[in-house]
């Protein structure tokens, strides 16, 4: 798998830091507002009403959520503040709206993403019983989803091509995270390696989203990358019989869940530079969440995290504090004295110390002057970015 991996990345190196021979729009660009898609890493607050549809109970409508920064809970997955969120004040511009909530005007900005939305639509998820059972997910909110409800809202921010084109011309579009849902809600049924075929569809579908909104007038849009799911709680205890093989040595998380992952960044860079070649005067930024969450996790005191950085700050008994039957907002449930020393709030979602990090790095590329810098590239034998594959 390394050196398969390694092959790969060799051959489209050249593509995947390529300069397009015109400009993009200026790194000092002022945006007006922001337009975003993805799922729990990204929604504001239009979770408890998707789940309130299905007839699903939201855990995240209970304390301890929310109470970090905002002092109750707002249908965020974490403690407070989101990656967007952060952006959204680096940026000068108000929290981003949920669409399903806020009854206001959408003119600074609006907020599609879901929690546990995917990428790919749900029919192709029940058409193999994934993720098997009585399970109500996924749900129907995928990216071509929420896609649709962006197209039923834009006649009330545009009318004609030139004013649409002005309008969007200073937002800023962030496209996901996506596929983090697709891949964990396919281990319930699938092998890894069953999983890693479905990537190409995952990375496909997001290609084409950005195709479309590039067509209604997007000019700067922000790529997320996947996660290290091999780090994740929830993966690390479901696949608590593994071997000690399928660890990492160093930082205890699944090996071949973090190559997946690679996999599918590898495959979702190369597809953006493509994308970079054909619309030149368009910025499209690859946002890298798996490098800071690895930095995290590889380093913890350096972010002034404990040493057991895999740790969930809120859940119930369990090696990562981790419960299926005692989730976080449940009253049976515990929550750390300090959230701000964990890396991990309740399971897959990072605290808002994390989220800090994570915006601080995506920042240094959508605002330079106030970002964390970071220049990708190969360095040592065979690195994505700065992790070895």
């Amino acid at each position: 798998m390394h050196k398969l991996l390694c092959a790969a990345l060799l051959l489209l190196l050249p593509l995947l830091w390529s300069k397009p021979a015109t400009s993009s729009p200026s790194s000092g660009h002022r945006y007006k507002s922001i337009f975003s898609f993805g799922d729990s890493f990204a929604d504001t607050g239009n979770n408890p009403v998707v789940f309130g549809w299905y007839s699903v109970f939201d855990h995240v409508t209970r304390p301890p959520y929310g109470t970090t920064f905002f002092g109750r809970p707002t249908g965020r997955n974490g403690d407070g503040r989101l990656i967007i969120d952060f952006i959204a004040e680096n940026l000068g511009l108000p929290y981003v709206p949920p669409t399903l909530v806020h009854n206001g005007s959408f003119r600074r900005g609006a907020n599609f993403a879901v929690g546990a939305a995917t990428a790919l639509d749900t029919g192709f998820f029940h058409e193999r019983d994934i993720p098997g059972g009585s399970s109500k997910f996924p749900l129907n909110t995928s990216l071509g989803v929420q896609l649709e409800w962006f197209e039923s809202m834009k006649p009330t921010l545009c009318r004609t091509p030139r004013e649409c084109k002005n309008f969007f011309g200073r937002s800023l579009f962030l496209v996901g995270e996506f596929g983090v849902n697709d891949y964990h809600f396919s281990f319930q049924r699938k092998t890894v390696q069953e999983v890693r075929s479905f990537i190409p569809d995952v990375v496909a579908t997001i290609s084409m989203a950005i195709e479309r909104l590039i067509k209604h007038g997007a000019r700067s849009l922000v790529v997320p990358g996947v996660i290290p799911s091999g780090c994740s709680p929830p993966i690390l205890t479901k696949f608590a019989g593994a071997p000690p093989t399928a660890y990492d040595s160093k930082t205890g998380c699944l090996t071949a869940h973090n190559e997946l992952g690679l996999y599918h960044n590898l495959l979702l860079q190369a597809a953006l530079a493509k994308l970079r070649t054909k619309h030149r005067n368009i910025k499209i930024i690859y946002a890298d969440f798996f490098g800071p969450i690895m930095e995290m996790v590889e380093s913890p005191h350096k972010f002034g995290f404990e040493e057991d950085v895999l740790m969930v700050c809120c859940g119930g008994p369990g090696r990562y504090g981790m419960n299926s039957t005692v989730p976080c907002g449940d009253a049976a449930a515990t929550t750390c004295r300090d959230p701000s020393a964990r890396l991990y709030w309740d399971g897959v979602h990072l605290t808002e110390a994390a989220n800090r990090h994570v915006a601080d790095v995506w920042l240094g590329e959508i605002n330079p002057s106030t970002g964390v810098s970071r220049k990708q590239g190969a360095k040592g034998p065979c690195r994505l970015g700065r992790h070895k594959i």
